[in-house]
């Protein structure tokens, strides 16, 4: 998540404080990703360092402003025209549990999958209400209302994609079901007895050919 891109994001539209950015973002976003007064400030103390933006008075409450420069504006741009990089994915924990959850002792992963497609299947459910709700906000007050559009796009960014990983984890159950079904069967150990005689047998058929002319 680039919060220095949302937070210049909204610079563009006028100077704010870091309050005032906290709760705009979160308005945009649903609050589905929280942020804190402390993460806002150290990114735009960092956007300060590196010329995006600077310190522009402050508010009639003492709350020091904070406004985008033409180089913050050549980012944001960018960040708008290029697509998100999908070469280095971000860790995935759910893969990774799963991952490690092959082979490993006392850990049935199907349990795994099971549990976790309950838990999808309850979020894909609670952001379908979500999106119903969003949608009759967008209806009541049209396009007028920036937030309630962006809210609705996250939200259904965010079915699509707890679909896709309930998918997933259906398709993770066949294929573990399907390479336990193929799986070879390891061979069936010996009785003392068998391996005696083969072992006998075997002696005795070293000492013919050593006595053969």
């Amino acid at each position: 998540m680039s919060i220095r891109h949302g937070l210049l994001a909204l610079l563009e539209h006028g100077p704010r404080y870091g309050s005032q950015l906290r709760t705009e973002f979160e308005s945009r976003t649903g609050s589905t990703w929280p942020l804190n007064v402390g993460q806002v400030y150290t990114t735009l103390s960092r956007l300060e360092r590196d010329g995006m933006v600077v310190q522009d008075g402050e508010d009639e409450a003492g709350h020091p402003l904070y406004a985008i420069t033409d180089n913050g504006r050549v980012e944001l741009r960018s960040w708008f025209e290029n697509p998100v990089d999908r070469t280095s994915p971000a860790r995935d924990e759910l893969a990774i549990k799963l991952a490690m959850a092959v082979g490993a002792p006392g850990v049935d992963i199907r349990d795994v999958i099971q549990s976790q497609r309950r838990h999808t299947v309850k979020a894909m459910q609670d952001y379908t209400r979500l999106k119903a709700q969003a949608l009759t906000a967008v209806e009541k007050n049209g396009a007028r209302e920036r937030d309630d559009i962006a809210w609705l796009l996250v939200l259904e960014q965010l079915i699509f994609q707890t679909e896709a990983e309930a998918r997933w984890l259906d398709h993770c159950e066949s294929r573990l079901i399907r390479l336990s079904s193929t799986a070879p069967a390891g061979p069936e150990p010996a009785s003392p007895g068998a391996a005696g005689t083969g072992a006998r047998a075997g002696a005795g058929a070293e000492g013919a050919a050593r006595h053969r002319p």
